[in-house]
């Protein structure tokens, strides 16, 4: 599975959740928070899974580093959590 986020359309935290609720398909009851996110990538995710945030830049620019880079962090711990999962942070 392969899901890539478009830095352009991410302005939010909210932003951010809904484009990989739908890039990886998650449930509904998907809680849009850190601890949801660790949870759905570390157990609801089948892989193998690629993660692409392109213009990760322009994100950062509208979220501000104080949003994006939790996401970034939490996101680069579950690539060593999973040996079929991998990120990839374009600028």
């Amino acid at each position: 599975m392969r899901c890539v986020l478009q830095g352009k359309k991410i302005a939010s935290r909210e932003d951010f959740y809904a484009a990989v609720a739908r890039g990886l398909r998650l449930p509904g009851h998907f809680g849009a928070n850190l601890d949801a996110l660790w949870d759905a990538l570390t157990g609801d995710v089948r892989g193998p899974v690629e993660i692409v945030w392109r213009d990760a830049a322009c994100s950062r620019r509208s979220m501000g580093a104080k949003a994006q880079d939790p996401l970034v962090r939490l996101l680069l711990d579950v690539a060593v959590e999973r040996e079929d999962l991998s990120v990839t942070i374009e600028a």
